[in-house]
């Protein structure tokens, strides 16, 4: 066994301790896992090649992660279809989100390509794509045709087990939306279904909330790995460093100045107030990498600080983990296409840009909210359009860096969708907003109780932070499909 490998394991788990200890006497949850950013880094620099016995750990986190992501669409559609009330405000605010999920996404290609063509982002990168190593990615480059059909599920026990989350979509959608047609006319017939999704909800809610409960130390083992992995190829990372530069500006353009613009116009309220009540959810997202992970934080701010009513939230906010995306599947890919065309010194028309905007917009409907997303999207959409899958590989050094202001950027622009729905159909609730009431999630004393009989009170575990566990797991009010009121 490697000494310093092990040395720099001992040294690991003596900062888990101290990141334990902070966490017990009640540190911010996002100042815990920033300051284990900053450190994780110290670790990477400081040990250099000796990080292999840390990387099963990172690993384990983010299995952890992809564990929980198809449980959780699928307990998050299912219970945010049931609990919209009629199949008419299915289609009204189901359509409605989808609609701006989309165009916040399509905004946020159109700003990025004028960004990197203006800039001329690649020209100077020389790129030499000939000996890269691209096997990894042969397992995800499908042609776009090949992509679409799967869209569709034909088993949905494997693409559960392989986290295809379109298909997952499109199947748990189909039976939620049978399930509101058939309460509409039976609702004692569903009762049981609709209390299981419930029981469901609550306890897939909570087990994310465990699993979030232990960023911070993955955030050190896995920044330790980035950092010590950057430290040996310098070089090649100074030539990314533009790359880097122009993702974070778009990412941070569309989270605070189009999504600014957006809440004004469409939501009318105030953006500052607005970003200073979502931070919670725009930190989580900043630092797990993870749309999905963030889910049960995202919901619970919208509710209990924006005024978006609980089933508009729970059902925008999980669709917006898997349409829209505009980080992972707008950005990122127009990006990497640019840096492409114009580091090879491509020929590339109006009509072949257009392709790129229509294909990114296309693929972003069922983009995963887990890390790594955005380098499936990337060899999804590069292969379509004929570009090298090379320059995939040559980004991954800096994929990581802004994987973080990515996730942020989806995490936001979902959120803003929820408000701009709310607002649209007439439910965005002002005074809690302006925090002067606090939001209040009716639910059944009923459900509750059989909940509770059911799996018993579930312990906080002391020393959680706020944010990660922090979650509504209330059941929501469930009345007759089809009632007015």
């Amino acid at each position: 066994m490697d000494t310093w490998n092990l040395v720099a394991l001992a040294v690991t788990f003596g900062l888990f301790a101290g990141v334990w200890v902070l966490g017990r006497i009640g540190v911010n949850f996002a100042v815990l896992t920033i300051g284990a950013l900053v450190v994780g880094a110290a670790v990477g620099v400081v040990f250099r090649d000796h990080v292999d016995y840390l990387a099963p750990l990172g690993r384990i986190y983010i299995n952890l992660l992809l564990a929980i992501v198809a449980p959780l669409v699928i307990v998050s559609i299912l219970s945010s279809v049931t609990s919209l009330g009629s199949t008419a405000k299915l289609r009204t605010i189901g359509l409605s989100s989808t609609a701006w999920l989309l165009g916040m996404n399509l905004i946020a290609i159109l700003l990025t390509l004028g960004l990197t063509l203006e800039l001329g982002i690649g020209k100077n990168a020389d790129l030499e794509t000939a000996g890269v190593d691209t096997r990894s990615l042969d397992e995800i480059q499908k042609p776009f045709a090949e992509v679409f059909i799967g869209f569709f599920p034909t088993n949905i026990v494997k693409d559960v087990s392989e986290n295809n989350i379109i298909p997952i979509i499109v199947f748990t959608l189909l039976v939620a939306v049978a399930t509101a047609v058939v309460a509409e006319r039976s609702p004692k017939t569903v009762a049981p279904f609709l209390n299981l999704v419930e029981a469901g909800r609550v306890i897939i809610y909570r087990a994310v909330g465990y699993v979030i409960a232990l960023t911070p130390y993955a955030v050190l083992v896995l920044t330790a790995g980035a950092a010590s992995s950057a430290v040996g190829r310098r070089d090649q990372l100074l030539s990314l460093l533009g790359l880097l530069v122009v993702g974070y500006v778009a990412c941070f353009v569309h989270t605070f100045v189009v999504n600014a613009v957006i809440l004004r116009s469409a939501a009318h309220v105030s953006p500052l107030a607005f970003f200073r009540k979502i931070f919670p959810a725009q930190s989580t997202a900043f630092t797990t990498q993870s749309s999905a992970g963030t889910l049960p934080v995202t919901t619970t701010v919208l509710t209990q600080r924006v005024g978006v009513p609980s089933d508009v939230a729970g059902f925008t906010a999980p669709l917006g983990t898997t349409i829209g995306m505009p980080g992972c599947a707008g950005i990122w890919p127009i990006m990497l296409a640019v840096y492409a065309i114009n580091g090879l010194g491509l020929s590339y028309g109006l009509a072949d840009y257009a392709l790129l905007v229509v294909l990114c917009l296309l693929v972003s409907i069922g983009t995963a909210g887990v890390p790594g997303t955005a380098t499936i999207v990337a060899t999804t959409v590069l292969t379509a359009a004929g570009l090298p899958l090379e320059v995939v590989i040559l980004t991954l050094p800096i994929s990581a860096i802004v994987d973080m202001a990515r996730t942020m950027t989806n995490v936001t622009a979902a959120a803003v969708a929820a408000t701009v729905v709310a607002r649209r159909v007439g439910r965005l609730d002002d005074d809690v907003f302006a925090g002067r009431k606090e939001a209040v999630v009716p639910h059944e004393a009923s459900a509750k109780e059989r909940l509770e009989a059911a799996v018993g009170e579930i312990p906080v575990a002391r020393g959680v932070p706020v944010g990660a566990c922090s979650i509504d797991d209330r059941p929501t009010e469930r009345r007759p499909l089809g009632s007015t009121r």
